[in-house]
């Protein structure tokens, strides 16, 4: 088949991934009144945000609100007409191999509270201090950087310059964790703070101090919803549908066509022609570089990009089973005794034996009864794929290794899972062609590694990019910010190829990939 197909009233502004940043740009598109379609080679929308037989084996629940709230309202829609958010009063249980637990609230309070009985008086004030300092670093970053189009030194300098505060909060000579080990006395502190680098994929070892900002975007709420963070990416298809918009699913795409240095079209993989008005990648930006698009789209992005170094992957089990051992939370975490060795191993491509573990026991919600058996997400960082294949003296990891280190604290499974529960950074290159398995695009080390990241236009004039790998970062949010950069500049530049062309800007802050819609009428973890 080699037909050449559009869509009616005129080209269509194609987005190809229907990730979280792809349908929040083809959202806003539709709700500027503009034709859009959505590509996906998923049989279902939300790229990273996904399913294992019933259970989130991605993310699982909602910071920041307000995000999309303001998406759904752009849309004339209300976000909780569309989903059910259901708020979480815990936003986390910690364990550590000592016997020591301790519960973050959303409440601040509550959790000045905990953390006094958990390491006294002074932690409670230490707290207090760093809790401050990450409100302010957030609020003071949130327009500057994370809202910004393109994220600019000048501007940010300029920015601080007008808020002198800022300099000595973002500790700029620091990484994270000399900043925690600044602002915290209790080394478990130390450790459960630095373990927001690995939020977007990063070490609090190399991480700049900056990252502090992470904790404010869960302080200040968590929110599960009815059906997992599936559902919002369900929502959200279901939106643009009814302006009109086209989701079409298992439509995987092979090529992306330029004509004098401008996007014209978009190939499938059964040779179907679309011819496109404008082209939003969301995928990870590295594939353009690769040639995964085709040699037209290569031309997007500087050759450079694919020597920039990836963030952290994972090793990601999801299944249902009993849970035995300690109570737990919606989102609970199992602390290894000194973190440094393990990020020691994730650095030089390794694993360690016996890793921090995240676990989201997924019914566990307030007022909730439990099923007969839960549904159980755990996550273990992990590195992303080398460069090189492995040499054939280095074993893999012990699949063993996750349920061996949580029965040190006494939490079991029945049944334990098999290894068809679990997916490693093989799969996540698969599901996200060109990332590498990195779940949450470029590296965040370094202070300059916030400019370094893909913004929303690239070199070539009418392509853009949308979703975790592009500015602000990784994140649902983050994801949905960037569709909104990619939507607004599609919006302002004019459609005309005589204009000179662009070059790619490197510029922010788990997500998006090439992934969405069959069913023109369809109609979904954080």
């Amino acid at each position: 088949m080699n037909a050449d197909s559009s869509l009616s009233n005129g080209l269509p502004d194609i987005v190809i991934g229907a990730g979280i940043g792809g349908l929040a740009t083809a959202l806003r598109l539709a709700s500027a009144g503009r034709r859009v379609c959505v590509l996906d080679k998923e049989p279902r929308p939300g790229g990273k945000v996904r399913e294992i037989g019933g259970v989130a084996a991605g993310p699982t629940v909602l910071t920041l609100r307000w995000v999309f709230d303001e998406l759904f309202a752009e849309s004339g829609a209300r976000l909780g007409d569309h989903v059910t958010l259901r708020p979480l009063p815990c936003l986390a249980r910690h364990f550590w191999t000592d016997g020591s637990q301790l519960d973050l609230f959303a409440d601040e309070s509550q959790s000045a509270e905990a953390i006094r009985a958990f390491a006294g008086p002074k932690a409670e004030r230490e707290f207090l201090s760093f809790t401050a300092r990450a409100r302010r670093l957030f609020e003071g970053f949130l327009d500057p950087m994370m809202r910004a189009p393109v994220p600019r030194a000048t501007t940010l300098a300029a920015h601080v310059i007008r808020h002198p505060r800022l300099i000595r909060d973002m500790a700029p000579a620091n990484t994270l964790d000399a900043l925690l080990k600044d602002s915290f006395t209790d080394p478990r502190l130390r450790q459960l703070f630095g373990r927001y680098a690995t939020y977007v994929g990063g070490s609090p070892y190399r991480s700049p101090a900056l990252l502090a900002l992470i904790w404010q975007a869960e302080a200040a709420g968590v929110w599960a919803i009815d059906g997992g963070i599936a559902a919002l990416a369900k929502a959200l298809a279901e939106r643009i549908q009814a302006l009109g918009g086209e989701v079409r699913l298992s439509t995987p795409v092979s090529e992306i066509e330029t004509r004098s240095g401008r996007a014209q079209a978009v190939r499938l993989s059964d040779g179907t022609r679309i011819a496109a008005r404008s082209v939003t990648f969301n995928g990870d930006p590295r594939a353009l570089a690769l040639g995964l698009l085709g040699p037209d789209a290569q031309a997007a992005l500087p050759k450079a990009i694919l020597r920039i170094e990836r963030s952290l992957s994972a090793e990601v089990w999801s299944f249902r089973a009993r849970i035995g051992g300690p109570e737990l939370s919606h989102h609970n975490v199992f602390f290894r005794d000194d973190p440094c060795p393990e990020f020691e191993a994730l650095a030089a491509g390794k694993t360690a034996p016996d890793p921090t573990l995240y676990l989201c026991a997924q019914d566990r919600l307030p007022g909730r009864p439990l099923p007969d058996q839960d549904r159980i997400q755990i996550i273990a960082n992990a590195s992303p794929l080398a460069q090189e294949p492995p040499t054939p003296e280095e074993d893999p990891p012990c699949p063993t290794r996750i349920f061996s280190t949580l029965t040190r604290f006494g939490t079991t499974f029945s049944p334990e899972p098999d290894g068809t529960a679990r997916q490693t950074a093989p799969d996540f290159e698969v599901l996200s062609p060109g990332s590498a398995g990195s779940l949450y695009g470029q590296s965040p080390h370094g202070m300059m590694a916030a400019f370094q990241r893909p913004t929303a236009r690239t070199a070539i004039d009418g392509l853009y990019l949308a979703g975790g790998g592009t500015h602000p970062g990784a994140g649902v949010p983050m994801a949905a910010l960037s569709g909104q950069h990619a939507a607004a500049a599609i919006l302002t530049d004019r459609a005309s190829t005589s204009r000179s062309r662009r070059t790619a800007t490197p510029g922010g802050i788990s997500t998006a990939s090439a992934t969405m819609a069959a069913a023109p009428s369809r109609s979904s973890p954080s």
